[in-house]
């Protein structure tokens, strides 16, 4: 058994060695380091824009379902077309008053009108036809005015609801409330001023939006108008169970019976985030792979640099083995060069790859803020490094274990 002082020794020996031949050992981890450099930024990456979206799911909330139509898969469009699978008032009506699991609830439809205002013209615009139950379900608030309220909806009133932006955009006064504003050839009274949420996985969020009563929007749309529901549930655990109710209902009212295709979709929070997470760790995963050959490289140019270590120190082995090495210590020595210059390379590369996480958090519209590289990326690295400096230096060691000290000694 080798002596710990001897571990020290070749350690301190080794650090030696690489910086005898400082550019050589450079150009020789340079493998290691991109790799590692590379995957450390790219899981700083994808950690950010996880941790980011996961805080946005979590403020869109959690207790959240939607209900879009769907066609069954490969299904042919004159069997199945868009006026038969489209949703319907009726079958929204019965979920509100059915569903004992659903909170709130709410359709949306979309409408692209030309909106003017005194000053302005926007041509193309997202109005969007709403229940007054949208508040509580987007979880919106009125920062200016009142909200929609049941008689706006059930009067058919041409009142109107505006982002902060959609006010820049229209250049309407700070308090647009009591202003009036053209959607199409239709006049609207704007009621209020809703808060605009700035959301990476709902960009449109982003942008100007106009909303109006549900049943007005039902007025400038043609008969088979598209429409999605949005619903608020009372708790994520009730979420299965909300799901089920649903499907219950739209299943028995469509008239699907036995193993006929849902003709409507039924999606949680949760699964987006289930979802999400997956993609992730997939994309994880790749970045583990392309290390994986990063390494793979730079042991094959461990390797080498080690087998020509062996070649031109082949007189020293020789010497030392005739004043009592042993081949373990020989093996040893000539392994623990391989694994520290493996494993400075693997700390240059965190180091890279820690500067490269810094440079994403300060990326103009990156919204990569929270871009960081978790310390079990850091051990990971390290230890695949070290990994690979035991794979790939164990057969020069062995070849240097192996020298006969005679023929060592007469190498020229």
């Amino acid at each position: 058994m080798l002596n710990p002082f001897f571990y020290i020794q070749a350690i301190a020996l080794a650090f030696s060695q690489i910086w005898a031949n400082k550019a050589r050992s450079f150009l020789t981890a340079l493998g290691i380091i991109i790799g590692v450099a590379s995957v450390t930024a790219v899981i700083a990456a994808l950690s950010g824009l996880r941790t980011r979206v996961l805080t946005e799911f979590e403020s869109v909330g959690a207790s959240r379902i939607f209900v879009f139509p769907n066609r069954p898969p490969n299904a042919p469009r004159n069997v199945y077309p868009f006026s038969a699978i489209r949703l319907k008032t009726p079958e929204l009506l019965a979920i509100r008053d059915q569903a004992p699991s659903v909170r709130a609830i709410t359709p949306v439809t979309s409408l692209g009108l030309e909106v003017r205002s005194d000053r302005v013209r926007l041509d193309g615009v997202t109005v969007n036809g709403i229940w007054p139950d949208w508040h509580v379900v987007e979880n919106r608030s009125v920062l200016l005015g009142r909200p929609f309220i049941a008689v706006d909806e059930e009067n058919a009133r041409q009142v109107c609801l505006v982002n902060d932006k959609a006010v820049r955009e229209l250049e309407l006064p700070a308090d647009p409330t009591g202003e009036y504003l053209l959607l199409g050839d239709r006049r609207f009274l704007i009621v209020g001023v809703v808060e605009t949420l700035t959301l990476t996985i709902l960009p449109s969020a982003n942008t100007a939006e106009i909303f109006i009563p549900f049943a007005v929007a039902e007025k400038l749309q043609p008969r088979d108008f598209f429409f999605s529901i949005s619903a608020k549930i009372y708790s994520p655990e009730l979420a299965d169970e909300a799901k089920a109710e649903i499907r219950t209902i739209l299943r028995r009212m469509r008239g699907l019976e036995g193993d006929d295709f849902d003709t409507f979709q039924i999606a949680a929070i949760d699964q987006f985030i289930t979802q999400f997470k997956a993609l992730a760790a997939g994309i994880t995963a790749i970045a583990g792979g392309i290390v994986g050959i990063s390494l793979l490289v730079g042991g094959v140019g461990i390797m080498n640099i080690m087998l020509v270590s062996v070649s031109e120190r082949t007189r020293e082995i020789g010497l030392r083995k005739a004043v009592g090495a042993t081949p373990a210590a020989i093996l040893v020595q000539f392994l623990l060069e391989a694994v520290t210059l493996c494993a400075v390379g693997g700390f240059v590369g965190v180091a890279i790859g820690q500067a490269f996480a810094y440079g994403l958090t300060k990326i103009p519209g990156a919204q990569l803020d929270q871009a960081e590289v978790p310390l079990w990326a850091i051990a990971l690295a390290l230890v695949f490094s070290a990994v690979t400096g035991v794979v790939f230096g164990m057969f020069p060691a062995i070849k240097a274990a192996q020298l006969d000290p005679i023929e060592a000694l007469r190498h020229e």
